[in-house]
């Protein structure tokens, strides 16, 4: 199948990118600029010039794809209402441009805040459906194409994606605890994250745009909760560093933006999507990735 991808060179979307190859598939991938453009190239992709405001790109790209694939987001912190209008665009383009012809469309999503302090599954709605929302209520309005007949997925990843390369959440706890050495925690540090490796949310992605039914939800975790005082302790002992529980008033001066985040109890289950995708994680967990060295050597 000919697949037209956003976000082709992002952090998840060059790991499906080799996914689909070598399942057999074509992949035409949005390219915002020409480093970009080189890379997909480089990578078995023939890039499609664009970026997510630019809606004439996608809907050509939809149109002459037999199915889309919809990973990247503008993450812009200093103007998050604007990148989820943009998001609400891009996603109402490339739905539209599929509408009766039950071609899948799959866009991600993510698990934190859907049910936080207690776990939460595949059967729990987006609590974001406004316009005005985060992420501009992408996830609801992608699988109201569902009706319009489209094979519309819903991937939610897990907020830590983690493996060699990582520049996420877990990234800045490790480069925190090098450049202050200790490795912290926020209070007592029993909140959950969950988790996912990079080369297992590739391999569901690609599942979920051959399998998934219309209108499903799956999530892309492979840890339901780790502690955030066992992630920060496996930081502590790869760096040689203590690990010390911060309270909120240190917290942003120690982690910076993620303070806000790190304190949230947000557990999620995967149990339906293996059933449904016959999907089973088989890459080492984060505190693994940790320990041999994802996130730096000491």
């Amino acid at each position: 199948m000919r697949i037209f991808m956003t976000g082709a060179s992002g952090w998840i979307g060059s790991a499906v990118v080799p996914e689909l190859l070598t399942a057999g598939h074509e992949v035409v991938g949005l390219a915002r600029s020409d480093a970009s453009a080189h890379a997909l190239a480089a990578a078995g992709v023939k890039p499609l010039p664009g970026g997510l405001d630019d809606l004439e790109s996608l809907r050509s790209g939809a149109e002459e794809a037999d199915g889309v694939i919809h990973l990247a987001f503008n993450h812009d912190f200093s103007d998050f209402a604007g990148a989820g209008r943009t998001e609400r665009a891009a996603v109402e383009t490339l739905g539209g441009a599929l509408v009766g012809s039950g071609r899948p469309l799959v866009i991600a999503s993510g698990v934190a805040g859907l049910a936080v302090g207690r776990t939460a599954t595949e059967e729990d709605a987006a609590p974001n459906i406004a316009p005005e929302s985060a992420r501009g209520g992408s996830e609801h309005l992608a699988l109201s194409f569902a009706e319009r007949g489209v094979r519309s997925v819903a991937v939610r990843f897990a907020p830590t994606v983690h493996g060699p390369g990582d520049k996420g959440f877990t990234a800045v706890i490790a480069r925190a605890a090098r450049e202050r050495g200790v490795a912290a925690y926020l209070g007592d540090g029993t909140n959950r994250w969950p988790a996912v490796h990079r080369a297992d949310a590739a391999h569901l992605v690609r599942l979920a745009f051959e399998r998934a039914e219309p209108g499903a939800v799956v999530h892309a975790v492979g840890e339901e909760g780790i502690a955030t005082r066992d992630i920060a302790a496996a930081i502590g002992r790869h760096f040689a560093v203590p690990t010390e529980s911060v309270g909120p008033e240190a917290a942003q001066e120690h982690f910076g933006w993620l303070a806000a985040l790190l304190g949230l109890d947000i557990p999620a289950s995967s149990q339906l999507t293996r059933e449904r995708l016959e999907w089973a994680p088989t890459h080492q967990g984060l505190l693994e990735d940790i320990s041999t060295g994802a996130y730096g050597t000491p």
